[in-house]
């Protein structure tokens, strides 16, 4: 989707806060890293339950698409310990990773406060930022733990991270790589964007997360984050 410049202009003038998602959103949705915790997570299942790769991985989707996370599937099912979960699932080889100096700079620019808004770990939104070169880009980092593993796109997370962080967010942008996420801030009155991955590059996500792009509550989409930050005129904003 192309917009000209002017509606850029328009759309972010007023946006003195920048909040991101991590996962398939400040590193492209066609590396490895989810891939990784996706395996980590049937493989907690696998010896929590006794099971086999297959059932557990069967499992792991039901839990994900019935409570958001599998996560909150488990602590509700088997009250297990969440620390552990996290721990385990996010224990992942980061080093596929490259640092992306050119989106740091391009986040390093806009004006005002920027946060990391995840439903993953804050020690694994840490950790990849750091290996990307995005560590000093951000003020701080909303977490599952902070959401009260109350995962997006329930609309009481967002109000709890507003509250946390002193948001207001009509003069706030989120940027996102699944749609339905951008439903509760687009209606908050967020100006969002759809990160998507390259045409024609693996895209690692589930079917139901991918959304076409033309939802009403998406502003704008790019395949591109770096490249679209640097094409916001800030120093007029």
């Amino acid at each position: 989707m192309t917009h000209h410049p002017r509606s850029l202009h328009t759309a972010f003038r007023h946006v003195d806060t920048w909040v991101f998602d991590l996962d398939n959103t400040l590193y492209p949705a066609d590396s490895d890293l989810w891939p990784k915790i996706d395996a980590r997570i049937t493989m907690f299942l696998m010896h929590l339950f006794g099971l086999d790769g297959l059932t557990s991985r069967a499992l792991q989707k039901y839990y994900y698409q019935t409570y958001g996370t599998t996560l909150n599937g488990l602590m509700a099912e088997h009250e297990i310990s969440a620390d552990e979960f996290l721990a385990f699932v996010h224990d992942i080889d980061r080093s596929s990773l490259n640092p992306n100096h050119s989106l740091a700079s391009a986040i390093l620019r806009l004006p005002g406060r920027k946060l990391i808004f995840t439903n993953g770990s804050r020690e694994h939104a840490l950790k990849t930022a750091e290996q990307l070169g995005l560590t000093r880009m951000f003020e701080d980092i909303f977490d599952i733990v902070a959401a009260d593993f109350v995962p997006k796109p329930a609309e009481r997370t967002y109000l709890r991270f507003f509250e946390a962080h002193g948001v207001d967010p009509a003069r706030a942008a989120m940027f996102e790589d699944i749609a339905k996420n951008l439903v509760v801030p687009h209606a908050r009155g967020m100006t969002t964007t759809l990160v998507a991955p390259k045409k024609g590059a693996k895209d690692h996500r589930e079917p139901w997360e991918i959304g076409s792009g033309r939802e009403p509550y998406i502003d704008f989409v790019t395949d591109d984050l770096g490249a679209f930050l640097r094409d916001l005129p800030v120093s007029k904003i």
